[in-house]
């Protein structure tokens, strides 16, 4: 998924004249003589966020080792790179190193498409392949299919990230409610806010946030067989069996029950999150990459975070993963920024930022909050609970499961026509792919 994700909305541009040699390796040209050279760098993290304090620190470390480069540097929304990356990369303006969304149907199919650099000899030459565990280079790697967990290296994962219940402790004791263990006192809590007046659940049905819930509610009923089939094909799907039949109905029960309010099915994610922040829902169900700002941000209320009640599996992998495209202009630079953001530095950073590192020191890490974030990424990963996320299966996916979330929200179609209808473009992937 789906981070993804800090919701940056507009276009911010901002050059920074670095450091840098320019030794016109792995196979770039050098500048010529006099003339600067130029890293293109885009990525969508807000500068409040952990991941966006943690690359522009790692900008800062690139301008230290790297006398003479200009790095461009573009702030794009997630939207913006998620509908446009096939036709700019397919381009002269493509950038020489971007964040991208892992999975299938976005870094696989760019892999696939030959857009992008095949990175596996630079991951075994910088040791990437050494600091990343086995569950974590399941998004990093892509076949000739762009099915990922095997084949070539396209993309460098350099943060973890998974969904979970963010709640407002000043709501919660106000309305006599305690933090949840189980399901069933889960839905006792979203029923007492409700019948409290208070719609419980902040969330966002034009965006990815709806469709998150969605799949919790299936992956409750699911197992990792389930997983592995619908991620990976390694089986059959019946968008009519027990799992996504419960998520749909489920789902559109909550909205007539009033857990989630009607009109979140035109909500975007940014203004779910402010929503929050601003103390106007009790809860909100999204991913850890929200949780640095929510530190920076939330004055007036105390606040905190929980697994999703009663599931062995939880929506989350790997961080958006670094990719370079193969019309990169200054590869070799690339390599360079990608390799600072794994330094024990950059790391460390981002796990005291709010952030889920990958290659950070467990004793540098002393925000009890981020203690607390990493500690529950690392339950999961430990008891291979991660599930990825609901979009990555087919290229375009991701528009199929907005729109479905949201004719469950409205109530335009009911559930059973809505497993119907994206249950077509997914099979119709498997088809193409010879399934």
């Amino acid at each position: 998924m789906i981070k993804l994700r800090s919701a940056a909305a507009a276009l911010a541009v901002a050059a920074l004249t670095l450091t840098a040699c320019g030794s016109g390796s792995d196979g770039q040209q050098p500048a010529a003589s006099g003339q600067p050279r130029v890293l293109k760098l885009w990525h969508y993290e807000s500068a409040e966020g952990a991941m966006g304090k943690a690359w522009a620190a790692a900008i800062k470390k690139f301008e230290s080792t790297h006398p003479g480069v200009t790095v461009k540097f573009e702030e794009k929304g997630f939207e913006q790179i998620q509908k446009t990356a096939s036709m700019v990369l397919n381009s002269d303006e493509a950038p020489d190193v971007m964040e991208y969304n892992k999975g299938n149907a976005t870094a696989g199919l760019l892999s696939k498409q030959g857009l992008l650099t095949d990175l596996s000899e630079q991951a075994t030459k910088r040791g990437w392949d050494k600091l990343l565990s086995a569950s974590l280079q399941t998004t990093a790697k892509y076949d000739d299919r762009g099915i990922m967990g095997s084949g070539k290296w396209f993309g460098v994962p350099n943060y973890g990230e998974y969904v979970m219940v963010y709640y407002n402790k000043d709501l919660f004791k106000k309305n006599g409610v305690t933090v949840p263990t189980t399901f069933e006192e889960f839905t006792a809590a979203l029923d007492k806010f409700a019948k409290a007046g208070v719609t419980p659940i902040s969330t966002a049905g034009a965006e990815y946030p709806a469709q998150q819930i969605f799949y919790l509610l299936a992956l409750s009923k699911a197992n990792r067989a389930w997983v592995d089939s619908y991620e990976l094909y390694k089986g059959k799907v019946n968008f009519h069996g027990p799992e996504l039949t419960y998520a749909a109905d489920t789902l559109a029960d909550w909205v007539k029950k009033g857990y989630i309010a009607k009109d979140s099915a035109g909500i975007k994610a940014e203004d779910m999150a402010t929503a929050f922040i601003g103390g106007k829902f009790p809860i909100m169900v999204s991913g850890s990459w929200w949780y640095g700002r929510f530190q920076t941000e939330i004055k007036k209320f105390e606040w905190g975070s929980f697994l999703w009640p009663g599931n062995q599996l939880a929506p989350g992998s790997s961080g958006n993963i670094w990719v370079v495209p193969e019309k990169s202009k200054n590869k070799d630079l690339a390599y360079d920024f990608i390799d600072i953001t794994m330094s024990k530095e950059i790391q460390n950073l981002l796990g005291n930022s709010g952030g889920v590192p990958v290659a950070a020191d467990p004793a540098a890490i002393t925000d009890p909050k981020s203690k607390e974030l990493i500690d529950n990424f690392n339950k999961l990963t430990s008891q291979d609970q991660l599930a990825f996320y609901p979009d990555w299966p087919a290229p375009g996916y991701y528009d199929v499961l907005v729109a479905g979330v949201q004719n469950l929200i409205n109530g335009s179609k009911p559930p059973a026509k809505v497993l119907d209808e994206i249950a077509q473009p997914y099979n119709e992937n498997l088809a193409d792919l010879g399934n």
